[in-house]
């Protein structure tokens, strides 16, 4: 007898299935192995894994240093971050009014950013602005831009969700004699956060990777100290899988602290 297809698509695999899963995993997994210790052979035939590359790491002021330049890169992307989510929402209730005088630029503004490179932002803020007067730190050079390119990208992650919850709710709230306001953020948001955590999470996640751009502005974040130890030590292999290290950390902590905001809808 078939399955249905919701069961198919959305309920336990048989046995068979997870088998074959647990054998495509272990593959995978083992040639992952494989291609790793295929690099670090490589490595280690270069030279670039002696034991001299990795002397400074024992120096208090290496790690200082490094601490110094993520300090810069939780900065930079945290306010990127706050600048992004509040813009988002501005940009997605300007999208979603009524008024096309509104509405449309609105438009306008989220397929901008979100067709323009961030680094080309970033360079209008290193080279256009001072021409017409406009100094900004180099904090802001690499800030402003990143949340601008993402907030357009959460205007929409936002408005996916908004979409997704169901219309029985807005009807209800209206009936209940709520204003469009009211049904908005105490009903429709709410409900749609919970939707696409997942999606903002990817967003901060990109939004760390996108603070690397700090170099076109020499803005002290975590790769910028990390090119300056490279050029005082040579050690290009052990600087870079230290670094990699501590994005994947930082990466790591905001997927686990996203799992208390969105738990499952029920």
């Amino acid at each position: 007898m078939s399955r249905p297809l919701e069961e198919i698509l959305f309920g336990n695999p048989r046995p068979q299935a997870q088998a074959a899963m647990q054998a495509v995993s272990v593959a995978v997994a083992a040639l992952l192995l494989l291609l790793a210790a295929g690099v670090a052979f490589r490595f280690h035939t270069a030279g670039q894994l002696d034991a001299r590359f990795w002397e400074f790491f024992a120096w208090p002021t290496t790690w200082a240093f490094l601490a110094t330049g993520l300090l810069g890169t939780l900065a930079s992307a945290a306010m990127a971050a706050a600048i992004a989510l509040a813009l988002g929402l501005v940009l997605l209730l300007g999208r979603l009014a009524p008024l096309r005088l509104v509405r449309w630029p609105s438009i306008a503004v989220i397929e901008f950013l979100r067709g323009t490179p961030t680094l080309l932002l970033i360079y209008v803020c290193f080279l256009v602005l001072p021409q017409a007067g406009i100094k900004l730190s180099t904090y802001w050079m690499l800030t402003l831009p990143v949340g601008l390119s993402t907030a357009a990208v959460v205007a929409e992650v936002y408005r996916a969700g908004v979409l997704a919850v169901p219309r029985g709710q807005t009807d209800a709230a209206r009936s209940l004699g709520m204003t469009e306001a009211q049904v908005f953020f105490l009903i429709v948001f709410p409900q749609a956060l919970r939707y696409i955590v997942p999606a903002l999470v990817a967003q901060l996640v990109i939004v760390v990777k996108d603070t690397t751009f700090g170099y076109v502005v020499t803005y002290g974040e975590l790769m910028q100290n990390a090119k300056v130890l490279i050029a005082n030590y040579h050690a290009l292999v052990p600087v870079y899988l230290v670094v990699a290290l501590l994005y994947c950390l930082v990466n790591y902590a905001i997927s686990r602290a996203s799992k208390q905001l969105g738990g499952p809808m029920h």
